[in-house]
Order: structure tokens, then sequence, then C-alpha cells
């Protein structure tokens, strides 16, 4: 191709190297409801995402009696927890609640 005269017509690159064969998945289904159930409360290890759980926790209780909660905390900071020795935890943790809500102490 003539560099100096293009004609209408372009090079397209891509800037990936490869296409992730996994196709994309989307989120869970929403809760229609939270009455009866097991929601889960995960913080990260900063000091302030403990007191905001507490608070979601209290609120939620207010709003629907029959909520249970359940709390997890990460173990490390800026470090996936399926990255870390708890993997087996965590993944238990996730399959015995029916959400979850992420705390972040910043």
């Amino acid at each position: 191709m003539d560099k100096g005269n293009l004609n209408g017509q372009f090079e397209v690159l891509t800037p990936w190297a490869e296409i992730d064969p996994i196709p994309f998945k989307g989120i869970s289904p929403r809760l229609t409801s939270l009455e009866k159930k097991k929601i889960g409360l995960f913080n990260n290890p900063k000091r302030a995402a403990r007191l905001i759980s507490a608070s979601i926790e209290r609120k939620l209780k207010e709003r629907y009696p029959s909520l249970e909660t359940s709390h997890y905390s990460n173990s490390q900071a800026n470090i996936l927890e399926i990255e870390t020795e708890n993997k087996e935890r965590f993944e238990k943790w996730v399959k015995e609640v029916d959400a979850v809500i992420l705390g972040v102490g910043d």
C-alpha cells in the first residue's frame, strides 16, 4: 500500500496479542428479596471496613428481620483471596451465602 496515497483505504491493527477464548459471563441474577436470605459481608483488611460492615448489617437487619449475615475478612491487602492459603475456606464461605456485600475501608 502506498503510504502517501491511501485512496480511502486504512490498515487496522489490533492492540491485543490474542483474543481470550473464554466467553464473557454475566453477573449472577439479582435477588428479588432479602427476606430469609443469608448475606455475606466481605471486608478488606483496612480498619474502617469492619465498621462499615457493622453499620450495613444493622441497617439490613432492621429492614429485613429474617435476614442472616455471615462475615469474612480478607487476609491480605491488595491480593485476591483465591490467591492465598485461604482459597478453600473462602470458596466454601461463598457457597454458603445468597449474596455478598464488599466493604472497602478507604
